[in-house]
């Protein structure tokens, strides 16, 4: 076991996120600027990835450890050198040509051959085992799929049934997309190096990364100074900064009046607790325009709501006049009722936070300039929703997530979460927040709802709609995690989070 002073590497991820090319820069800066030789940044990648294994694996002696011809590959020879050193059986398993491994690498190859590691190229055929498997084949510099030998490799481990730790990124997976790229190693942990890679963090990633740690190599600050991040992890740090404790002369008024538009026949649950999640987060005052049918529901769930029940082409300009924000969208369909009661929510001018249904009916009005020219809402769709609104498939808008969520900002303005592992929040600032938080138990009827009245309740006190949308993301999230910790994934409802939602909009 390592000692806490000596480990090089965290599983606490830095908030600044970068693309591949933006790592590669990074690299070079330290090299070039700050003197410190390639060959020293590989051995520090190794010696971290080292340490991580022994932590991870103590009763771990016997490795075999998967290699390509880049520095990724030179990453591995490293972690076989130290390994023959400290008294381990370290096994290379060479994938690709070695007259292709050059520079840093090849000395990193030498020293493992000096230290006793043994070696042995890949054989398809082949049956390779060990107390754990290091996957260091592919590093970021991957661009197309998969193919060969190392497609073959991958397919190998993944079957192998053996223990994985991924250096830098699983090999197969694209690190700025968080996509596979035909095949993709599946670790069960992954230490990434220097500059945290975007595409760790969302998109399919979350199934082949495992646990993820992280190592800066002790690159100088100045360093990270020198270049913006591609994207920003948001954190519960941040969102502390933006909730600060209130006023002791403080009143309902001051908090904001949310108004929940929606619920049609049949869906009044869904207002329900969107009304509530506002509530929780701390919004002033809520109120619920739904069906006649759910007042009674309604209210027996949250007396605290105000609610009105309306029937087709009813007049709710009274109840838009009191608000300050609107959610609208939970459960309101696509029916006459729902499109007349959207029709008034955007014609108010208000703030506002649309979901569902409410996405769906804006994918199909989005020609209309009277719907489209407004900038101060907050747009939550899942995949689904959000292909509709850029007129794609599903599939076109999986291939880069990072890009889609910029898209649907540019074309809608103000600020949109993109839904799904690895949340994406884009605003105004050029770098989109990252959400790393949840767990798929979240994946059950109701939470969008949730999701949608914690950014309205956000929303309502004060915060900008970026502020907003990335701060109820990540509380929404945390709140699935501490539900799920306390009694599993498996029938996690949407209403388990409520008292979570509220204890971590007071955390200090």
């Amino acid at each position: 076991m390592t000692s806490d002073t000596a480990k090089q590497y965290t599983s606490e991820l830095p908030t600044a996120l970068y693309r591949a090319e933006e790592v590669r820069e990074l690299d070079r800066l330290a090299i070039e600027e700050h003197g410190i030789a390639g060959f020293e940044l590989m051995s520090r990648a190794g010696q971290a990835a080292f340490d991580l294994l022994r932590d991870l694996w103590p009763e771990a002696r016997q490795l075999c450890v998967f290699v390509g011809t880049g520095n990724n590959g030179g990453d591995g020879y490293v972690v076989a050198a130290l390994a023959e050193k400290a008294g381990f059986e370290a096994h290379v398993v060479q994938v690709g040509d070695p007259e292709k491994t050059r520079g840093d690498a090849a000395t990193a190859r030498q020293r493992a051959e000096e230290e006793g590691a043994s070696f042995e190229l890949f054989d398809p055929e082949g049956e390779y085992q060990g107390d754990v498997i290091i996957d260091a084949m592919l590093g970021t510099g991957l661009s197309g799929e998969v193919r060969g030998p190392y497609r073959a490799a991958i397919d190998l481990i993944n079957r192998s049934g053996c223990p994985v730790l991924a250096a830098d990124i699983p090999s197969g997976l694209c690190s700025d997309t968080g996509r596979v790229l035909g095949q993709a190693v599946k670790a069960d942990a992954s230490i990434t190096f220097i500059g945290c890679k975007q595409g760790l963090l969302t998109g399919q990633a979350p199934d082949f990364v495992g646990n993820l740690y992280f190592a800066p190599l002790q690159v100088p600050a100045l360093v990270f100074d020198a270049l913006a991040p591609s994207a920003r992890l948001i954190t519960t740090a941040q969102i502390t900064r933006w909730l600060p404790p209130r006023s002791r002369l403080s009143h309902k008024g001051n908090n904001g009046h949310v108004l929940v538009i929606g619920g049609d026949l049949g869906m009044g649950g869904a207002v329900a607790m969107a009304a509530e999640a506002a509530g929780r987060v701390g919004a002033g005052l809520t109120s619920v325009v739904t069906r006649p049918q759910h007042v009674t529901p309604v209210l027996a769930r949250r007396p605290e709501c105000m609610v009105l029940g309306v029937d087709e082409g009813a007049d709710i300009s009274a109840q838009l006049a009191k608000a300050d924000v609107l959610v609208v969208g939970p459960g309101i369909g696509q029916g006459d009722w729902g499109q007349a009661l959207l029709r008034q929510a955007l014609a108010s001018g208000l703030p506002l936070v649309l979901d569902a249904d409410g996405l769906n009916l804006l994918a199909q009005w989005q020609q209309d300039a009277t719907v489209m020219e407004r900038g101060n809402w907050v747009l939550t769709p899942h995949p689904g929703e959000a292909a509709r609104l850029l007129n794609q498939s599903t599939a076109q808008l999986s291939e880069d997530r990072f890009a889609a969520v910029q898209a649907l900002q540019s074309r809608y303005g103000g600020a949109v979460v993109l839904k799904g592992p690895g949340s994406l929040i884009a605003g105004e600032q050029p770098a989109p927040w990252v959400c790393r938080s949840g767990n798929p138990g979240m994946a059950t009827g109701g939470m969008g709802d949730v999701l949608s009245g914690v950014v309205g309740g956000l929303l309502a006190q004060g915060l900008t709609l970026e502020q907003a949308a990335a701060a109820g993301v990540q509380i929404h999230a945390t709140a699935g995690d501490r539900a799920s910790d306390q009694a599993g994934q498996r029938g996690l409802l949407a209403t388990d989070l409520m008292p979570y939602i509220r204890r971590l909009v007071n955390a200090r």
